[in-house]
């Protein structure tokens, strides 16, 4: 391929990125949570960049509980244990129920709904769900590498006199246990964010240790939805 094909490509699978909602939802989320850690909380350039960003995405938001309504009352894989089916439930029912009611809080934010104590009220319930979700996604994340963990060693032992990297199915069960152990880490990095959100211990996590979480796991959240580059022929 010329510099100018691999350009095309490379800038091809950017328009393909940036054309999705969610990809452009999580740079502005990086965006609002670099603000929270430059502003530390205090008032200024930073903290209104939080603020706007922060309403801003909600836009991009609407109506996504739909999604997670939908994974609610879709069938499970087979085989997948019943604690694990009900908290990859209660998953989808908490997340769907916060991104409800993200926006009555965008309503609210907005000025269209006027009673901003019952909206204050509403987004703290809303951030609860999330924390919930979070929660249940960890327990979830840990479960299925655990299951995971124990189907490679049972592999191992069948390809024990061969180069275990060279079979299909064992590679193919690596990278899901290695994405399973990165969306551990963006669930524990969302879990203190939201605990930093609703001020449950304000001394430790501050604005700016809830900024830098929410950062990271913005970035890690882009870097997920990143589409697979194309397979280039070799002459």
């Amino acid at each position: 391929m010329s510099s100018l094909d691999v350009a095309r490509a490379e800038l091809a699978l950017a328009v393909l990125y940036l054309g999705k909602a969610e990809a452009r939802d999580k740079i502005c989320r990086a965006i609002q949570y670099g603000s929270k850690f430059l502003s530390n909380g205090e008032p200024g350039t930073a903290q209104n960049v939080d603020k706007t960003t922060s309403l801003a995405r909600k836009v991009f938001r609407l109506f996504k509980f739909i999604n997670d309504l939908h994974g609610l009352i879709s069938p499970n894989a087979p085989g997948t244990p019943l604690p694990l089916i009900l908290l990859g439930k209660s998953k989808n029912a908490l997340l769907s129920t916060f991104l409800f009611l993200d926006q009555i809080v965008w309503l609210g934010r907005t000025g269209i709904y006027k009673n901003k104590e019952r909206t204050e009220l509403i987004g703290r319930i809303s951030l609860y769900c999330w924390l919930g979700a979070s929660v249940c996604t960890s327990l979830v994340e840990v479960g299925e590498i655990g299951r995971l963990s124990a189907s490679m060693k049972s592999l191992e032992k069948e390809l024990k006199n061969t180069n275990k990297y060279k079979n299909e199915q064992y590679r193919t069960k690596l990278k899901k246990s290695n994405e399973r152990s990165l969306a551990l880490i963006k669930a524990g990095m969302d879990l203190v964010v939201a605990v930093g959100l609703l001020q449950l211990s304000p001394k430790k996590i501050t604005p700016r240790v809830t900024g830098a979480f929410g950062f990271a796991s913005s970035l890690i959240s882009c870097y997920q939805l990143l589409p697979s580059p194309p397979k280039t022929k070799t002459t």
